[in-house]
């Protein structure tokens, strides 16, 4: 789907500086790590290509070590870190690393391809995303509203079995789930759907199920 604005990315509000750790070292070396690094997040290291990354936070250290009274010295990373650790395309909306968070109750996420490139947080998302100064929400609206415009336009100097006119409404209704998705919310009918209700003689060429490719 093609977008008329930028949206920012992890790899856009991302950390690159990402500081790692051995899963056998002590939860005192992790805290002396965090210390130095001036982070609440080390990522553990995998012992192979074919491992998992871990993740350890402050907040583990804090619920599973201190909160017990336990010795830091005696406790390995490996113990109390989370692995496999939830991670986000580099590529990945702002909106959906938010979601993501969300869903899964995150503070802090690798950012990965085939290898770690770095680290996000909420406080990256509060922070560095531009929700304050373009809310995607009015966004989307404007977007949608164009296209629609744009569609009516091609079909009515193309004809309503053109491709382009065709392609035009596909566009109009995958932006349109789109935002209903960024606003959780069901769409009564569609765009489309109250085009043919004032051009019934295109519903043959524009009622056309084909979501699926394969």
């Amino acid at each position: 789907m093609s977008q008329t604005f930028a949206m920012l990315t992890a790899a856009d509000i991302m950390n690159p500086n990402v500081v790692t750790i051995k899963g056998l070292a002590t939860i005192a070396s992790a805290t002396q790590c965090m210390r130095v690094n001036k982070t609440r997040v080390l990522i553990v290291d995998r012992r192979h290509v074919h491992d998992a990354y871990g993740i350890l936070t402050a907040t583990d250290i804090v619920s599973k070590v201190i909160a017990y009274g336990r010795d830091p010295r005696a406790i390995r990373v490996y113990e109390i870190m989370t692995k496999p650790c939830i991670f986000v395309s580099p590529d990945l909306a702002v909106e959906y690393v938010a979601r993501l968070f969300s869903q899964w109750n995150l503070h802090s996420a690798p950012v990965m391809t085939d290898k770690l490139l770095g680290i996000i947080t909420v406080e990256d998302l509060i922070s560095k995303s531009d929700f304050l100064e373009r809310p995607k929400e009015l966004l989307f609206a404007a977007e949608m509203q164009a296209a629609i415009q744009q569609a009516k336009l091609i079909c009515q100097e193309k004809g309503h079995d053109s491709s382009d006119c065709i392609q035009a409404w596909a566009m109009v209704e995958e932006l349109q789930a789109e935002t209903a998705y960024q606003q959780s919310k069901k769409v009564d009918k569609t765009a489309l759907e109250e085009y043919l209700e004032k051009n019934p003689e295109a519903i043959d060429h524009l009622m056309v199920d084909n979501w699926c490719s394969g």
